[in-house]
């Protein structure tokens, strides 16, 4: 559903594509039919109790009545760098006679493009300057080791490779390529299990569950589920280590956001409960770059809440939390648009707009991506008070918000 949308007209797009009238949706959530009138046409903004309601009798998230499903956060603006996408569907790669970059090159590139990506604040603009070249040495490097004898320098470019698909799989994702996300998730999955190397593997496949969980596809958070969980399955058999652990819980994670969706919200808090043991154990970190951790779980804990509509739990929760301890910005951005929603979800439009500033500073870019974020702005301009619609306006302007 398009995301300019506002929150009436979402409800109204969705009760009418069930082929339900007013009188009977209105009925059954307990308000007057004049009531839901008023909400489909903008007039009023439905409280978070009634908008639970309304969601539960149209059979969708609360989160698609507000720009978006649960888990998933496609990309509103922008698009993946035609350089980009060209090496890494097999073009502008050098040629097999010239000499392979070292892996002690490699390693260091890939490091440095992941430590960019997330904490850069243009991380979209610096990932596109360095991804082609940089795929296109690490796959040259690839077929050039493969060919070799040294079997502990190609295990070593087959865990770099594995990395940097784990990177374009984020990248891919977020500029709205699930195409090439998914085909990143697959490639780093195969060099993974080629390298022997079962974090990595087990990283791989929490990169697959999260392409699935952007997937808008029936039935793709319950593939998510099943990948998340097969490869939790697999961990059990390994030799515990600190890194399986970490992306163990990482996964249980997955799973947790694909029960969200399906709107199985007991399910999801149950197994957060699996997810906080791991966490105590992990401790804070980013094994596979997956930031798992106490923090990154209790965010997780808050999102479930706000999905279920329970915006007041869900913003006392992270009154309790300290995003700052997370090494990932991007980590810090999802946690402050959520609560942004929250707040909208509340009609405190003055919080909403505090918030979308702060998200303005710490991630531009992001936000200008974010199809969530572009619908709260949006919202926020049909109804801001004349006190201070000139500065929503700005913010508006500045994303390409009309």
């Amino acid at each position: 559903m398009d995301a300019s949308l506002g929150v009436g007209k979402r409800v109204k797009r969705y009760r009418e594509a069930a082929g339900r009238s007013q009188t009977v949706v209105a009925g059954l959530c307990g308000i007057t039919e004049r009531y839901l009138a008023m909400i489909e046409s903008g007039q009023k903004t439905p409280s978070p109790k009634v908008l639970s309601l309304l969601a539960a009798e149209l059979g969708v998230p609360v989160a698609s009545l507000l720009g978006d499903s649960p888990g998933a956060e496609p990309a509103a603006a922008g698009r993946a760098a035609p350089d980009v996408v060209r090496t890494l569907t097999g073009y502008r790669r050098p040629s097999l006679n010239e000499p392979a970059v070292s892996p002690v090159d490699l390693r260091e590139r890939v490091e440095q493009a992941w430590s960019c990506w997330q904490t850069s604040k243009d991380r979209f603009s610096r990932a596109e300057e360095t991804l082609p070249a940089l795929i296109g040495d690490v796959e040259h490097a690839l077929a050039a080791r493969r060919r070799g004898s040294e079997a502990a320098a190609r295990r070593d470019v087959l865990r770099i490779a594995a990395d940097l698909y784990g990177l374009l799989r984020s990248y891919c994702r977020r500029v709205g390529r699930l195409d090439l996300s998914l085909m990143a998730a697959d490639r780093s999955i195969r060099v993974a299990e080629e390298a022997d190397d079962p974090v990595r593997l087990a990283g791989a496949q929490w990169n697959l569950g999260h392409v699935l969980l952007s997937d808008t596809r029936d039935g793709a958070a319950e593939e998510a589920k099943d990948v998340a969980l097969r490869a939790v399955d697999r961990i059990r058999g390994e030799t515990n280590t600190f890194g399986l652990t970490a992306v163990r819980g990482a996964l249980e994670l997955v799973a947790v956001v694909a029960d969200a969706r399906q709107r199985n919200w007991w399910k999801a808090r149950e197994r957060l409960k699996t997810a906080a043991s791991l966490g105590k154990e992990a401790g804070e970190g980013n094994v596979q770059r997956t930031v798992f951790g106490p923090t990154n779980v209790n965010l997780h804990a808050m999102s479930v809440e706000m999905l279920a509509g329970e915006a007041a739990e869900a913003l006392r929760m992270a009154d309790q939390l300290d995003t700052r301890v997370l090494p990932s910005r991007e980590r810090q951005f999802t946690f402050g648009l959520e609560v942004a929603r929250c707040h909208a979800l509340r009609r405190k439009d003055a919080a909403v707009y505090v918030h979308l500033l702060a998200l303005d500073e710490l991630a531009p870019e992001d936000l200008a991506r974010s199809s969530q974020g572009l619908a709260l702005v949006t919202d926020l301009v049909q109804r801001v008070r004349p006190t201070y619609r000139r500065q929503v306006s700005e913010l508006a302007d500045r994303l390409g918000v009309v």
